[in-house]
């Protein structure tokens, strides 16, 4: 491209971050390529800087500085939609409002598309379009193997404020998570920085090192079954990619199911040597709390666990109700976790 172009976020866009709007409109524009031109402010969202994870919203003008690519722009590909996607969205709401719209998301569903992946959560959400306000747009994202809650802003001015809400750190999600084995205390923070892992070709973090932010998790422990597995109730404080994942490995407790960081200590077998809960992320997010975008009162939404998470609480004895007393213990317990961060 030889010129600079003003180009304003259509209706489809709204809601994706900055670094997909780019892939989306500019496959020829390499990732670090689009790294520099951020880094060196030649893009500007509405006449300022901006970073690679910034939420679109409809109506904004990018600037797109000149740049070599293989491809000139091109219009988003259209997302695949099914006929059954209405259907199973609406079975999937768990609180709808004009502003707010809750779901449980299943587990092995994407929130958005990667290379060669059309099948996402983002591209199924067209269904649920309307005449005012149009689709639904993203304003968080759970990764594709966790079931649970997922917000979405109804409008743009929802879509602003929830955006900024979670920027802020005035929402608060709890987690399940099935481990293997016992974590030290009942109750503790894990304060462990991560980074994203370079050249792998897989998405994963790594613990410390170069580049690697800060990162915390506060815990309590719900049920145990002996010295194999527990429950824990996890609050994520910060917000890093697969930090429940990474921080539950690093404790020594790698959630069940979860190979790529607990490797073979993430998988339990029964007297026979069988595979039990076998390839299936035992983590879920059980609750989100949030602030009205209308008034700013505190909504909570609450997931059921799934049937994978059913089935492996009914093997292992688990009670739900032991789940709720410890989400009030950790609660309780928050101040003084955020408390020993500041």
């Amino acid at each position: 491209m030889s010129a600079v172009e003003n180009l304003e976020v259509s209706e489809a866009e709204a809601g994706l971050r900055l670094d997909r709007w780019f892939k989306g409109r500019f496959p020829g524009l390499s990732h670090g390529h689009l790294a520099k031109l951020l880094r060196t402010g030649q893009v500007r969202v509405d006449g300022r800087r901006a970073k690679a994870n910034l939420r679109l919203v409809r109506g904004q003008v990018i600037r797109v500085p000149p740049f070599q690519a293989a491809t000139r722009p091109s219009e988003p590909a259209p997302p695949v939609v099914r006929a059954s996607d209405r259907e199973s969205l609406e079975r999937a709401v768990l609180f709808r409002d004009p502003w707010v719209l809750a779901i449980d998301k299943p587990a092995g569903l994407a929130v958005q598309g990667g290379t060669g992946q059309r099948r996402h959560l983002d591209a199924m959400l067209e269904a649920l379009r309307d005449d005012r306000d149009g689709r639904p747009r993203l304003v968080h994202r759970l990764d594709k193997d966790t079931s649970g809650v997922l917000l979405l802003a109804r409008n743009a001015e929802a879509a602003r404020f929830l955006t900024a809400a979670f920027r802020d750190k005035t929402v608060r999600k709890t987690y399940w998570a099935a481990v293997a084995g016992v974590p030290p205390r009942r109750q503790g923070t894990i304060t462990l920085a991560l980074g994203k892992e370079r050249g792998s070709g897989i998405e994963k973090v790594r613990t410390e090192g170069a580049g690697a932010k800060a990162a915390a998790t506060a815990y309590q422990l719900a049920e145990r079954r002996g010295s194999r597995a527990s429950w824990l109730v996890l609050c994520p404080l910060t917000g890093r990619t697969h930090q429940l994942r990474a921080h539950c490995a690093a404790l020594g407790t790698p959630i069940l199911g979860d190979g790529k960081y607990g490797g073979r200590a993430a998988f339990l077998r029964d007297f026979q040597g069988e595979l039990q809960f076998p390839g299936q992320l035992q983590l879920h997010a059980r609750e989100v709390a949030f602030p009205h975008p209308s008034d700013g009162t505190t909504v909570r939404v609450t997931a059921p666990l799934p049937p994978h998470m059913r089935r492996c609480w009914k093997a292992l004895g688990f009670k739900e109700e032991a789940g709720e007393i410890a989400a009030l213990k950790l609660e309780e317990w928050l101040p003084s976790a955020l408390g020993m961060l500041s």
